[in-house]
């Protein structure tokens, strides 16, 4: 697992526009621009801002005002994170995903009340099962 310390976009004065972006990623570029498609299918606005607490840029991702996910940028890809209030991960284990992401999610330790569900994104494959716990969370009561 990697640390905190491997984070990308630590520079308060650097904004992540799309060529801090690239230079980032890499060859998994090309997959990031193919996820924020995915977040305008859905209708999620993106927010890039800088946070003190964890030295880095995250991006919050919103359905109106109900954040879905969190982005971070690490070197050749992103992390996207679903917070899933713990009293539905089951709802999620039962989603169409795969078992290594199943496996994943369980492996992660609980965040107060919720169960991050963190993606790699480092190709398209980790797209499909993130589309499914993002849908979850988007129509979650």
């Amino acid at each position: 697992m990697e640390t905190i310390d491997n984070i990308q976009l630590k520079d308060e004065s650097i904004y992540p526009n799309e060529d801090v972006i690239k230079k980032v990623l890499g060859r998994s570029f090309n997959t990031y621009l193919d996820l924020i498609e995915l977040f305008n299918n859905f209708d999620l606005a993106q927010e890039w801002r800088y946070y003190k607490d964890g030295k880095a840029w995250l991006c919050k991702v919103q359905k109106k005002k109900k954040t879905i996910v969190w982005m971070s940028a690490w070197k050749g890809y992103m992390k996207a994170a679903v917070y899933v209030p713990i009293r539905l991960i089951d709802d999620v284990y039962n989603l169409d995903i795969s078992d290594e992401t199943k496996n994943n999610i369980k492996d992660t330790k609980n965040v107060g009340k919720s169960k991050p569900c963190i993606f790699e994104i480092r190709n398209n494959e980790a797209l499909k099962d993130l589309e499914k716990v993002m849908d979850f969370k988007i129509h979650a009561k």
